[in-house]
């Protein structure tokens, strides 16, 4: 996830689905930022490409992914047998700090990312502090020794309710994910289609 540093709370009313800032805010102005924000809620008509664009921004600011490295994972999927926007999405879910907050490491991508880069992750009982690493079928990941008792991680942990996906095992003794299967992604709110048919023009 790359590091975004401007205001989270105009993103989420630009895309008009929250991504991330004050979730109560987001709901109370369901509208663009700027002055003339209620007068582009009024506007019916949206450009096929509008529409296609926005749905890939979402999945860019989601995940926390530059463009050029969004392309490139495009690049690589497109390469491959089966449906490119569900390789592609897949693709997202693997990186490792999805994985973290998925498992329920942390509660948002963003802190996620600071434990991968922090050396607090192990992948297969070895230290991975690379983000974008692609968790494949059969990894295991772990927490450091010292982060078990982390009263942040620890808190999150109860707070977060994802470490029981379908796709990822949960080993209470150990605190540790293992990745059963690919992720599904058919509950994630995201029509893959339109970002395939934005980058085949």
């Amino acid at each position: 996830m790359s590091r975004y540093i401007g205001p989270r709370n105009k993103i989420s009313r630009r895309l008009n689905k929250y991504i991330y800032g004050n979730k109560k805010y987001f709901k109370k102005k369901q509208y663009p930022p700027g002055q003339h924000g209620l007068l582009k809620k009024r506007i019916v008509k949206k450009s096929n490409y509008y529409i296609q664009l926005l749905e890939k921004q979402k999945v860019k600011y989601k995940y926390g992914i530059l463009e050029k490295q969004f392309k490139r994972m495009f690049n690589i999927v497109n390469k491959k047998k089966g449906i490119t926007g569900e390789l592609l999405l897949q693709m997202c879910e693997r990186r490792l700090d999805n994985v973290v907050y998925r498992i329920g490491y942390a509660v948002s991508r963003y802190a996620a990312r600071q434990l991968v880069t922090h050396k607090h992750i192990k992948v297969n009982n070895k230290t991975i502090n690379i983000p974008s690493f692609n968790i494949k079928i059969g990894d295991i990941i772990s927490l450091n020794e010292k982060m078990k008792n982390n009263i942040n991680v620890l808190n999150a942990l109860t707070i977060n309710k994802n470490k029981n996906k379908d796709w990822l095992k949960w080993n209470e003794e150990n605190m540790s994910s293992e990745c059963l299967k690919l992720p599904n992604i058919k509950n994630i709110d995201i029509d893959h289609q339109l970002i395939v048919e934005l980058y085949n023009k």
